[in-house]
């Protein structure tokens, strides 16, 4: 590791001689300047890790230096050093953005110390500055970027609406990649640094779903003997995301209203109002225009909900973003195994693309993630993907004049039929092995009028 720089600035050459020859010995490369208007050249010119200053200089003083600093790179720190009588002046200088500050005549045991204590400082901001980078671009990136211009319009109002305090409701299939189009909005927006709490409506059990999002009173029925904090509470400062908005019942849509005109709610069993600011991100893959026209979803509601609605088209619709996702994905699931990234294959990319995709993203991402652990060359091949995506393949050719959409419904049922097959008529594990929730599949049995011993 090369060494680190520091900035030494003292309008005397004796002081500098003596500081420069201690830093010198404890491994840091010393630059030198005698004047504030140099140092400021010095910043300007060069990569400088800390600057050591005098306050008191001829011509522009250490404030100076300091202020000059900032405006070069704020994420330079300045250590001060001051006579003992003006002390006051080194306050003021902290108030400006100083490190810290040391007085004359400087102990260097005190200095060595300080120097440390404010690199590594330094270091720390820098590497939870990287990190949060890396989480940000990890949900900003992972599966938006798209060749579909469908898709690129949703990730376009996305990004507009995102710096806003608007209501946002995402529309599209289950697997579509709504809830990371959602974490996207909330890191590109100004509650980046607050909670993100998600919140699926559809996996909670109706007797539950208030208390979670609410919260309740301890006593407040049988078995609460504790005092439980609300996902609006935890989100407090941040966002909210609340999935499969359409399974809401109507006696907890009335609750959410009240919060979103109000921004205030009680806890279940108290009387006591609390305030939280929230954003509210929501997401359906159901009709809720024609659940509102069947008195099944409050229409008040829903237009609280649909200040800004966002589209997300299912993955058969942006067949030219597949190759990339599966780019993705195959370094990805590398990464966690700790393996060199993996190729595909051309006949294994041919079904991949053919492939109708019921589960949308998520199914690509399980196929993939599968032939990753299952592949025993550095590269998948047809034979590591699941024997349906051949039998697709054929029966794709083979029906060329059948609507696709029927295509896609027939391939979808008998999908929906092998899973509860192997899942010997178990719901909760066949919607696991779809990538679906329980309440969806039983939408889909309804749909193709199938039981779970069909």
């Amino acid at each position: 590791m090369p060494d680190q720089v520091i900035l030494l600035v003292d309008d005397e050459p004796a002081q500098r001689l003596v500081l420069a020859g201690f830093l010198r010995k404890r491994g840091f490369e010393v630059v030198q300047a005698g004047t504030s208007e140099d140092a400021l050249a010095v910043l300007s010119a060069r990569t400088i890790d800390l600057v050591l200053t005098d306050l008191r200089m001829p011509g522009a003083s250490g404030i100076d230096l300091l202020e000059g600093a900032r405006r070069i790179n704020p994420e330079v720190p300045v250590i001060v050093m001051t006579a003992f009588g003006t002390v006051a002046s080194a306050v003021e200088a902290m108030k400006r953005g100083a490190a810290d500050y040391l007085t004359k005549p400087i102990d260097l045991e005190e200095l060595d110390v300080l120097i440390a204590r404010t690199l590594e400082r330094r270091a720390l901001v820098a590497e939870n500055r990287e990190l949060r980078r890396q989480l940000e671009s990890r949900h900003r990136l992972a599966g938006l970027e798209t060749a579909n211009a469908r898709m690129a319009e949703a990730i376009n109002t996305a990004a507009r609406a995102a710096g806003s305090r608007a209501t946002i409701l995402i529309r599209g299939e289950s697997g579509t990649g709504k809830e990371l189009l959602a974490r996207a909005i909330h890191y590109a927006s100004p509650r980046a640094r607050g909670p993100l709490v998600a919140v699926n409506v559809a996996a909670l059990p109706d007797t539950l779903l208030e208390s979670e999002l609410f919260g309740h009173e301890r006593g407040a029925f049988t078995g609460a003997d504790r005092e439980h904090r609300g996902r609006f509470e935890l989100a407090d400062g941040g966002s909210l995301f609340l999935d499969e908005i359409g399974d809401l019942p109507r006696t907890t849509q009335v609750k959410l209203l009240r919060v979103l005109q109000e921004q205030a709610f009680e806890r279940l069993g108290g009387t006591r109002t609390l305030r939280v600011d929230v954003r509210v991100l929501a997401a359906t893959n159901r009709d809720l225009e024609g659940m509102v026209a069947r008195g099944e979803f409050r229409d008040d509601l829903y237009y609280r909900l649909n200040v800004v609605s966002i589209e997300v088209p299912p993955l058969r619709e942006r067949r030219e973003d597949i190759p990339a996702l599966i780019e993705h994905f195959l370094k990805r699931f590398a990464d966690e195994n700790q393996s060199p990234p993996k190729e595909i294959s051309r006949e294994a990319m041919d079904l991949l693309l053919k492939y109708p995709y019921p589960g949308n993203v998520r199914e690509l991402e399980n196929l993939v993630h599968r032939a990753v652990v299952l592949s025993r060359g550095p590269t998948i091949t047809a034979a590591d993907l699941p024997v349906h995506l051949a039998r697709v393949g054929r029966a794709g050719t083979a029906a060329a004049g059948t609507p696709f959409v029927e295509r896609v419904s027939e391939f979808e049922r008998s999908l929906i039929v092998e899973a509860l097959e192997r899942a010997g008529g178990v719901q909760t594990r066949a919607a696991r092995e779809l990538g679906m929730s329980e309440r969806h599949l039983r939408y889909k049995l309804k749909k193709y009028k199938l039981t779970a011993d069909s």
